[in-house]
């Protein structure tokens, strides 16, 4: 099961759905835009799922969109930019709804760990943050002193390298109770599976020695989303310029 985006984007990067799967929103470097997509049936890539007719542009952020994230309730998203190493903040004024939005004018740079971010993933309290990218190779730990306002963010100087299993990581996707997370990239072309041994700390991760192999469907992957229960997991690639759509036969494995 899968559903193209090419339409609008023709290298998608990022990849976030709706926590109910009745939504799906995707940002790309070509446009720089959020596009917005629905589900007739919810967590279903198939030719029923559509897109919106509902964008936002963050070209005026950054150049070099790579990974978009909502919080809980839809009334805000955060991307990140690869342009300049900064998380960016936004609001919709409906929820859920990115035709809506306008820029916070708030952000926060992660430079300073890493030059070539790729992937971001927020903890669904909105207090804690991770970013992955290509320069080192490594998750990267942030605290908010206010939830869900990254003006407010600071390195937890907290950390772990998953180049043993990938070179070049692009997407990130955190279990809801913290204590897995699972990374795609494009040199493995693989979902890498991980656990943290406290769960939200990456400093205390070890890799499963579980994998699973997405190059059959694209060879450039780039976003991952796993559905809530984690029985279902989806990737987006810029090779095609599609969602994709995995099933687990044990959830979260």
């Amino acid at each position: 099961k899968s559903f193209s985006v090419n339409a609008q984007e023709t290298s998608p990067q990022g990849l976030f759905f709706k926590s109910d799967g009745t939504k799906f929103y995707i940002v790309g470097q070509t446009n720089r835009i959020i596009y917005q997509y629905s589900c007739a049936t919810a967590w279903e890539m198939n030719t029923t799922s559509a897109y919106d007719s509902k964008s936002f542009s963050v070209n005026a952020q950054d150049a070099s969109p790579v990974d978009v994230q909502f919080k809980s309730d839809g009334t805000k998203f955060y991307i990140l930019g690869a342009g300049n190493d900064t998380v960016y903040q936004y609001s919709c004024a409906t929820a859920w709804d990115a035709s809506t939005a306008s820029y916070d004018t708030k952000s926060f740079s992660v430079t300073t760990q890493e030059s070539n971010p790729q992937g971001l993933f927020f903890k669904s309290d909105g207090t804690t943050f991770y970013i992955v990218g290509v320069a080192s190779d490594t998750i990267y730990q942030y605290s908010c002193g206010t939830a869900w306002d990254v003006s407010t963010a600071s390195y937890a100087t907290k950390s772990f390298s998953v180049a043993t299993q990938e070179t070049t990581p692009n997407g990130l996707f955190f279990k809801p109770d913290g204590l897995k997370f699972y990374v795609v990239g494009t040199v493995s072309g693989r979902v890498q599976q991980y656990s943290c041994a406290t769960a939200w700390d990456v400093s205390t991760a070890s890799y499963d020695t579980k994998s699973l192999s997405v190059t059959g469907q694209d060879t450039t992957p780039n976003g991952l989303f796993f559905k809530s229960d984690g029985t279902k997991f989806y990737i987006i690639g810029s090779g095609n310029d599609t969602v994709y759509q995995y099933t687990c036969a044990t959830a979260w494995d």
